[in-house]
């Protein structure tokens, strides 16, 4: 049986949600430092692996082929290999893969270890003026209308303030949703945070609409979306 002291650790590690330089000193060490980098899509974390000069190997790891790599990924860690889990951009397991990664792990007593920065949900809550002494986050609500509506109208009522990410092709439709359900709203959406075409947008609902309809985002949609809603008074 290998001891506790001689497994290796799980880093699970942000990384930018979009300017390059949006990452800790200790995240770059890191990476830096272990031999194996779990990653969403090794293409799009080789940029950050060249802008930073990271030496680590790439290793292709989704919920989609989880089973397949579950007995790698512990074969590393019984050798006493450190590894690091990245997601496509910002923390790892908010709303993109880790999580029965991270759960396996903790059942068998792996040590897993947080290195903290960047998170789109964080950084758009301090700038939407909005409350945020409390607040629901949802992820990307389900495509169903009967499902969505059934959600909005369950958190919209609780008076904290509700944090979702929303595609382009369905944003409009979220918004007139919200309004039906909760018409005094005030929403806050902020498009591709850090990236060149970030952009703000607050209000009231049909504010908001129009000046997304002035930026011509309903014919042309377009940027990674995070949408906060209050309706408390």
């Amino acid at each position: 049986m290998i001891s506790k002291m001689n497994k290796g650790k799980l880093y699970v590690v942000a990384t930018p949600i979009g300017n390059l330089e949006d990452i800790t000193m200790r995240a770059v060490e890191t990476l830096k430092k272990v031999p194996f980098i779990l990653a969403e899509d090794t293409r799009e974390s080789r940029k950050l692996l060249d802008r930073y000069d990271i030496p680590s190997t790439l290793v292709s790891y989704r919920d989609q082929n989880h089973s397949m790599m579950m007995a790698k990924i512990l074969e590393k860690l019984n050798m006493g290999l450190d590894l690091a889990l990245i997601s496509d951009c910002g923390t790892p397991l908010i709303s993109d893969p880790g999580y029965r990664l991270v759960a396996e792990l903790r059942a068998q007593e792996y040590e897993v270890i947080p290195i903290p920065g960047p998170s789109a949900i964080v950084a758009a809550l301090s700038v939407s003026g909005l409350p945020t002494d409390k607040f629901c986050f949802l992820g990307f609500l389900p495509k169903t209308s009967s499902k969505k509506t059934k959600l909005l109208e369950k958190y919209l009522s609780l008076g904290s303030t509700l944090v979702v990410y929303e595609s382009p092709n369905r944003l409009f439709d979220l918004l007139e949703l919200v309004e039906t359900i909760s018409p005094d709203v005030t929403c806050f959406l902020a498009r591709d945070i850090s990236k060149l075409r970030e952009k703000h947008y607050f209000g009231s609902i049909s504010g908001v609409r129009d000046q997304l309809l002035e930026d011509n985002l309903k014919d042309s949609p377009h940027g990674e979306w995070v949408c906060i809603f209050n309706s408390a008074e």
